[in-house]
């Protein structure tokens, strides 16, 4: 399926999403992914399954095979290169315990973000920030560390204004204050997110 009727899908499902932001947020994936760059990803409690959820749709397949090329088979042995699927490079910046709980109990944890984007971040890469406040200490450091590397930030929260929103280059606002109605929004955002990605790069409109 092409990423207009993905789109049009997708509106037809949530039209009160509409306008909120996420062909600007696809434009500036897309466009780090193709310079070659990466995506991290970060947030707490729900949001934290979630930068994991969105990690699992693009490091492997989604909806399409993303199979190798004869050529690229032929860097690795025959039984590998067969199971090997072409990746999205992202990093779900929740998953690391040992890290966190280190720069937590060292530093503070409203660090536990912001220095792992100083670490693995480069010009050019993409922080996706998850907050349904949208005035999580520890995401909003990172989205200022982020800005200091020269990295684009888009931030997922709720509809009200935010720390979050006043820095990030793009904040999807979600239609709610409750926060369960946010993490609702937020699921289907980033499979479309991913679906759209994935198309871009490894299907028929590449």
């Amino acid at each position: 399926m092409k990423n207009e009727e993905l789109l049009f899908n997708f509106y037809e499902r949530f039209p009160e999403l509409r306008g909120k932001g996420i062909e600007k947020a696809f434009s500036i994936l897309l466009s780090s992914c193709q310079s070659g760059h990466k995506i991290l990803i970060c947030g707490n409690g729900g949001s934290s399954s979630d930068s994991d959820h969105i990690v699992g749709e693009l490091m492997k397949a989604f909806c399409l095979q993303r199979t190798l090329s004869e050529e690229e088979k032929k860097k690795f042995p025959p039984e590998i290169a067969l199971k090997l699927q072409k990746a999205i490079p992202a990093i779900s910046l929740s998953a690391h315990s040992g890290l966190l709980t280190a720069i937590g109990n060292d530093t503070s944890f409203d660090m536990v973000y912001a220095q792992q984007v100083y670490g693995y971040g480069e010009e050019g890469d993409v922080l996706i920030g998850l907050s349904t406040s949208g005035n999580s200490l520890d995401v909003v450091n990172a989205a200022y560390v982020a800005k200091g590397k020269g990295m684009k930030t888009i931030s997922i929260t709720g509809e009200k204004e935010s720390k979050l929103s006043a820095i990030s280059d793009i904040t999807l606002r979600l239609p709610s204050t409750e926060t369960y109605r946010i993490q609702e929004y937020t699921l289907p955002i980033y499979h479309l997110l991913c679906l759209m990605l994935e198309n871009a790069l490894f299907g028929d409109e590449k």
